[in-house]
């Protein structure tokens, strides 16, 4: 997944053409786009709109916060939902969904991915990232940084990032996916942040706008010379019986190498195990 583009809940029409506007992913958002008062008829339109799709549409759905969340949850529950985004997330919420969806999902089909938006989520991310059925962080970078009290760029949430990204490495999760740019006019800023995050050990980015979709993805898929590189490692590699050997600019290839070829030839659809 590259991209995950956010819709609100309470927008039958938006919801409707939803998974035509190209993004890997969609998460249905029931707690910031969606106005208090319309909140629990928007659980209701997205449990009727998730009753038509396809078992293997990519979906996930936003939830509140505490017991509003745990509605939430027990309200779009279908074959189709791929996942809860959980706002505010503690390991607290977290242990209670996955005990609600232990209930009411038992092939465990149904992942969870906390939104870490406060100081306590962060120094709890190892916690919460090996906790039941979460799948991947993402750090709610607005709200965090209202708590934090800093005005955020490159630099002042760098270690935040870097310990979320080293929390799901040692959870064994998927990596977490970048936090969405509010400007969604300036692309050319969408690509350099994202750059740099990818850099950082982040894969995929959340969007507010169709339109950020082909730089997420262009970023986060691996150019025809990249693949082929990290083919021509794996190769001498295992053409070399699996030790090390040099590649074509006669620097050593050892098994770290390797790995990381493997996970750009994921990324560009050549799957091979990491």
């Amino acid at each position: 997944m590259r991209s995950f583009l956010y819709v609100p809940g309470n927008q039958p029409k938006m919801l409707a053409s939803a998974l035509r506007r190209g993004a890997d992913a969609l998460i249905v958002d029931l707690e910031d786009a969606v106005p208090p008062a319309e909140k629990e008829s928007a659980r209701y339109t997205v449990a009727e709109w998730l009753r038509w799709l396809p078992a293997d549409a990519p979906v996930w759905v936003r939830v509140n916060a505490g017991e509003a969340g745990l509605a939430d949850a027990r309200t779009v529950l279908a074959p189709a939902l791929r996942g809860l985004v959980v706002a505010k997330a503690s390991l607290e919420q977290i242990t209670a969904l996955a005990a609600l969806l232990d209930e009411h999902d038992p092939q465990a089909g149904v992942g969870l991915v906390p939104l870490l938006e406060t100081p306590q989520a962060i120094l709890a991310a190892p916690a919460v990232a090996a906790a039941p059925r979460v799948t991947r962080l993402q750090i709610g970078e607005a709200d965090l940084s209202a708590e934090l009290g800093i005005d955020p760029g490159d630099q002042e949430l760098l270690l935040v990032r870097s310990s979320v990204v080293l929390a799901s490495a040692a959870a064994g999760i998927e990596p977490p996916a970048a936090a969405v740019t509010t400007d969604f006019r300036d692309l050319d800023e969408l690509r350099r942040s994202t750059l740099a995050l990818k850099r950082l050990g982040f894969h995929g980015r959340a969007c507010i706008h169709p339109a950020q979709i082909p730089v997420v993805h262009e970023v986060f898929t691996p150019a025809a010379d990249e693949i082929a590189a990290a083919r021509d490692l794996i190769d001498r590699f295992e053409a070399a019986g699996g030790g090390a050997c040099l590649d074509a600019r006669g620097r050593m290839i050892d098994l770290a190498v390797v790995r990381q070829a493997r996970r750009v030839l994921a990324a560009g659809g050549g799957r091979l195990p990491v």
